[in-house]
């Protein structure tokens, strides 16, 4: 099945949605903002990135890393396609050996400013050690190629770490976190779950 067929949401997400009310939230969310090709912003955040993580899974073996190099290091190559080179390292191979048996990988792509939005990839990701693929990436081992489903949401827990500040959104002791501005788009400031906290309260 490819990423476009498939539904985004399987029954355990569905479940949950249903119990707190969120399934209407869900289908605006899936509809506004999954893609399959990069906007002018997620290019911008991906092009200059100096780092991301990765998850990747096989049967009973679930490893979460990260990938980091100068910017520029991930290249963009077409629609939703982006590869980035994978560095001499400490030999486990635990993602690459993933992906060699389950190609089924989850990137994240995140600025802790407090500021920029996050990008979320389920994408298929390949292998590849032809010449001139690996010839597009200054040290390259090997480079792996990802067509992307993307998802980008809001910032709201992303801490300022250089400031040493935490997100706003965050609860704690005597402070209300704001309204996140997502709630009050078109698609959503309606359809938002009964219990929601930021749903209007009735005059």
């Amino acid at each position: 099945m490819s990423q476009e067929t498939r539904p985004f949401y399987h029954d355990g997400m569905r479940s949950l949605q249903d119990r707190f009310d969120g399934r209407r939230v869900a289908d605006a969310l899936a509809a506004h903002r999954r893609r399959y090709d990069f906007w002018d912003d997620d290019r911008k955040m991906i092009e200059h990135a100096s780092f991301f993580f990765i998850a990747t899974s096989f049967g009973e073996h679930v490893d979460c890393s990260m990938r980091s190099g100068a910017p520029g290091f991930i290249h963009i190559t077409g629609p939703g396609t982006l590869e980035f080179p994978e560095y001499d390292g400490n030999s486990m191979y635990r993602t690459l050996g993933n992906i060699s048996r389950n190609p089924n990988v989850g990137l994240l792509f995140v600025k802790f400013d407090g500021q920029s939005y996050r990008i979320r990839i389920s994408g298929r990701a390949a292998i590849l050690d032809d010449p001139e693929t690996l010839a597009r990436h200054r040290a390259a081992k090997l480079v792996v190629r990802v067509q992307c489903e993307l998802f980008s949401n809001c910032p709201r827990a992303v801490h300022d770490i250089p400031n040493d500040r935490l997100s706003v959104y965050v609860p704690s002791p005597g402070h209300t976190p704001p309204a996140p501005e997502w709630k009050s788009r078109d698609y959503i400031k309606d359809i938002l779950p009964a219990n929601d906290p930021h749903v209007p309260a009735n005059d």
